[in-house]
């Protein structure tokens, strides 16, 4: 296993990162821990990417990940760009990946994440056990001169303690870029986090070269509290047919 106070290294990662308003914000805000608190419009953002190859990692190996969460208030990244973000689901390929990640308290899944590209068609699905959860089709361009760089802020709880980390990213998005739609299917309890419809995307951007780092050690986080019961879940029809901006946060 590896040591989950060491830093690690991902580069070039083809990720599709977005945020949306969500269908039932009671639910979503219900999936925070005392501590913390969730934005206004209970924005929620999820994170698809994709490493091929082993030597793109300083230690995880080739995998796929997706992650989930809930946008926060009075938290944001270092340079105030970047709200902070309260991880619900974390769905990895890789064992070593989620060994890891789950010792810094992060709520693990095994699953599986592609990503596809077929000239300006852009389709990513998230599965469990077989079963696709998430999937989302896009409209994207070509990489150009823009850089987007920054620092992204996570919490999660372990042992009852919140904890915080902040990763470095620098990503080379693509333009143009549009969500077309996002679906979730019932069945796992992030049905919760499923987007309202219509569609309202807060930020977005797919980079088929993105590169972070997890950072060395944790940081408690004071003030926090226990976890939150789990949401209640209600039949939605999926979102679509949706148009998204230039990444903002999260």
């Amino acid at each position: 296993m590896l040591d989950p106070a060491a830093p690690h290294l991902v580069v070039n990662s083809r990720t599709l990162f977005f945020s949306w308003v969500p269908a039932d914000p009671d639910a979503v805000a219900a999936l925070v821990p005392a501590g913390l608190r969730p934005r206004p419009d209970r924005q929620v953002f999820l994170n698809q990417y994709v490493v091929d190859d082993e030597t793109q990692t300083s230690g995880f190996g080739a995998y796929s990940l997706t992650y989930l969460g809930v946008s926060l208030m009075d938290v944001d990244a270092p340079g105030g760009l970047s709200p902070g973000g309260w991880w619900t689901h974390y769905v990895a390929s890789s064992r070593v990946v989620r060994d890891y990640a789950t010792a810094r308290g992060a709520p693990t899944f095994a699953g599986q994440t592609r990503i596809e590209a077929d000239g300006e068609a852009l389709f990513s699905e998230t599965e469990i056990d077989g079963t696709p959860l998430v999937r989302a089709r896009c409209r994207v361009g070509q990489t150009g001169h823009l850089i987007s760089s920054g620092h992204h802020r996570y919490f999660t709880n372990r042992n009852g303690q919140l904890l915080s980390s902040v990763y470095p990213y620098v990503a080379e998005p693509v333009a143009p870029f549009e969500i077309e739609s996002v679906e979730f299917l019932p069945g796992h309890p992030m049905y919760a986090l499923r987007p309202a419809n219509p569609l309202i995307i807060g930020f977005g951007y797919y980079s088929p070269r993105s590169s972070f780092a997890y950072p060395g050690g944790l940081t408690v986080y004071p003030g926090g509290g226990g976890m939150p019961e789990p949401a209640r879940q209600v039949h939605q029809v999926p979102a679509s047919l949706a148009r998204s901006g230039l990444p903002s946060g999260s």
